[in-house]
């Protein structure tokens, strides 16, 4: 195998395909990438670790077809430190030499045969825009479950009814659900997937600076309990969990009793500032009257911070307290310049939605469920 890239294409690519290669893989060659040089001018870079592959096809000078496996860690941090020059890649014997300007290095083969079977992609289930991708992805991540006591909510449920996608996740504490349109390749669309979430969003983070992201579900004829993604020439699949995800949307409240629009960015700071004082674990409270919210953290002999926002309220007056992060990590992918926050009474949950003026409707394609925390008094 012989072959010429660019400096930069060979960098990104390999750095694109590694991302998520185990440190300490369960057998050695699953450490590496798979180099697959065509004579046709490309170059395909594939790793995968029985969970999660990754497939990235560029163009390169290909003089003798050829397919190598290489440490891939490795050969991530010598193309992105070698000089901005063509790189030349040409097996040796058991070694693969590579070279760049006065550079040069020579990589192990590692035994090709052993390498497991990539996946093939699944026929594309339909399209949708990488931008609202990214961003759905990420409103609903942050409220997935990173613990592992209870696998299944790690997870993020996607369900298709025709058009319509909706992402739901929950680690008990939280519920976040945001719904999206996409373009299915049948107007009946239907499936359910519990995809992880950390895998999730390290492929809308990578993926979704595309226009478009195509999403392969798999059908009934492909029992792999795969899903995959493809935008422009990178590839990726991943396994999905098992198991049946509980009825959460039961917890949001059927009626509303209280309304507060605050401005979404002078709440995050104010709650960041007034939750330096709250110890480990500790809410902060939130007091909600007409013309303002006030938030309070610390009590007695300890530390204590306090802060009022401006803000409208409908309804009657409350106080609810809440875990700081959890409410932070809520306002923070809102993505409106205005949060609306909806109350039942201050031992129930809280919904927590956007909008786009103080005054305007509610965006309800993303809402935030929040338990409240008991506080003394």
């Amino acid at each position: 195998m012989k072959f010429r890239v660019e400096r930069d294409v060979l960098s990104e690519a390999v750095a694109w395909v590694v991302r998520g290669l185990s440190s300490r893989p369960p057998v050695p060659v699953l450490a590496g990438v798979l180099l697959t040089a065509d004579e046709e001018g490309t170059l395909t870079l594939s790793a995968y670790d029985y969970e999660v592959s990754a497939t990235i096809t560029v163009e390169a000078e290909v003089s003798e077809g050829g397919q190598v496996l290489v440490l891939g860690k490795l050969l991530a941090d010598i193309s992105r430190n070698l000089p901005a020059k063509p790189v030349e890649v040409a097996t040796d014997g058991a070694k693969v030499q590579l070279t760049c300007g006065s550079s040069r290095f020579s990589l192990i083969q590692m035994p090709v045969a052993d390498y497991p079977q990539l996946p093939a992609q699944a026929e594309t289930s339909g399209t949708v825009a990488g931008d609202v991708f990214t961003q759905a992805v990420h409103q609903v991540s942050v409220a997935a479950d990173r613990g592992d006591t209870l696998p299944i909510l790690t997870g993020v449920r996607v369900e298709v009814d025709g058009d319509k996608i909706t992402m739901l996740a929950t680690d008990r504490y939280r519920l976040a659900m945001r719904e999206l349109t996409w373009s299915p390749g049948s107007s009946e669309a239907n499936h359910v997937s519990l995809i992880p979430a950390r895998t999730l969003s390290e492929t809308a983070k990578s993926l979704g600076a595309a226009a478009s992201v195509n999403v392969a579900f798999g059908d009934g004829s492909r029992s792999d309990g795969l899903v995959g993604f493809e935008a422009g020439q990178r590839r990726t699949t991943t396994r999905l969990l098992d198991g049946e995800y509980p009825k959460v949307t039961s917890i949001f409240p059927n009626s509303v009793d209280s309304v507060s629009v605050v401005d979404t960015q002078a709440l995050i700071e104010a709650v960041r500032r007034v939750a330096l004082v709250a110890e480990r674990n500790t809410p902060v409270r939130l007091r909600f009257t007409d013309g303002q919210v006030a938030i309070e953290a610390g009590t007695g002999d300890d530390a204590q911070g306090s802060e009022a926002v401006e803000a409208t309220l409908t309804g009657p007056e409350l106080e609810i307290a809440f875990n700081p992060q959890f409410l932070l990590d809520g306002l923070g992918v809102l993505n409106a310049p205005f949060a609306r926050l909806a109350f039942t009474q201050p031992s129930r949950p809280a919904v927590l939605s956007g909008q786009a003026e103080v005054d305007g409707d509610s965006d309800e394609s993303y809402r935030y469920v929040l338990m409240p925390v008991r506080f003394a008094g």
